[in-house]
């Protein structure tokens, strides 16, 4: 299938192994840690201008490392047309822009610029791209997923929509990490951000989500396999509404050696 999908999306045209060659140093040692607050707050976590940024808590909270899914099409990492900041294609769906802040929890949180991270998630629907999947076959297609380089002060913003549901999960986007903008080795972090309940629940109320309305199969973390331990330090600190689009914001960290 891999084969055939690489054909169709001519996705085997050759990449620099690096989206960015920032530095040549190779990572000595890394975790994946997660920065601010847990709680389900919809004010915005505000990005700062300076390499430093600052927490909610006041400390680096470790994050846990989640299954990539079933759905990853981690071969496009290898091509330069999924270098892209704006994913969702002619999807519909309400607006989110999907901010990270990377910050190096051995230096005190102090933003880390020099890594890039890839970001994917189902459409409104609930279907990935790229895959034959329960109600429909989505192969040769790229909706919802690209990658991009951190800036200097560690930032990125991914404008897409907000994801819908399907059979057995909450609510969920997917992430990698890769530092030293290494896209060609293995991912430096793999995990999952989740949305405070009452978001999801007005946006699957609105009239684009309405048909398929609210999920309820999976109404909670412990019903959800992968959310089952908790999500606090992968919540999102978010803002918006449904009628003007959302703004997403989650701190990651690495633990440079």
């Amino acid at each position: 299938m891999l084969v055939k999908l690489k054909n169709d999306l001519n996705l085997t045209q050759p990449r620099p192994r690096h989206l960015s060659q920032r530095l040549d140093d190779k990572l000595a040692g890394t975790r994946l840690a997660g920065c601010g607050s847990a709680s389900n707050n919809t004010g915005a976590a505000n990005a700062s201008s300076s390499p430093s940024i600052s927490t909610e808590q006041g400390s680096c909270v470790l994050m846990p490392q989640e299954t990539e899914g079933p759905y990853p099409l981690s071969v496009i990492l290898s091509n330069s047309a999924y270098v892209r900041g704006t994913i969702h294609e002619d999807k519909p769906g309400i607006p989110l822009a999907l901010k990270f802040n990377l910050v190096d929890i051995n230096n005190g949180c102090e933003a880390f610029p020099y890594a890039s991270i890839y970001v994917w998630h189902c459409d409104k629907d609930g279907l990935y791209s790229g895959y034959s999947q329960p109600g429909a076959n989505t192969i040769g297609e790229t909706f919802c997923r690209g990658i991009q380089d951190v800036n200097q002060n560690g930032e990125v913003t991914f404008h897409t929509i907000f994801p819908g549901w399907y059979a057995g999960r909450l609510t969920h986007i997917h992430f990698q990490v890769f530092l030293y903008n290494d896209t060609a080795s293995v991912a430096t972090a793999t995990s999952q951000l989740a949305f405070p309940d009452d978001i999801v629940e007005a946006v699957y109320n609105s009239d684009l989500y309405g048909e398929k309305g609210q999920n309820t199969p999976v109404r909670s973390c412990a019903e959800d396999g992968i959310f089952a331990d908790g999500i606090e330090s992968q919540l999102v600190s978010i803002k918006g509404s449904v009628s003007d689009g959302y703004t997403a914001t989650l701190t990651i960290g690495v633990a440079v050696n």
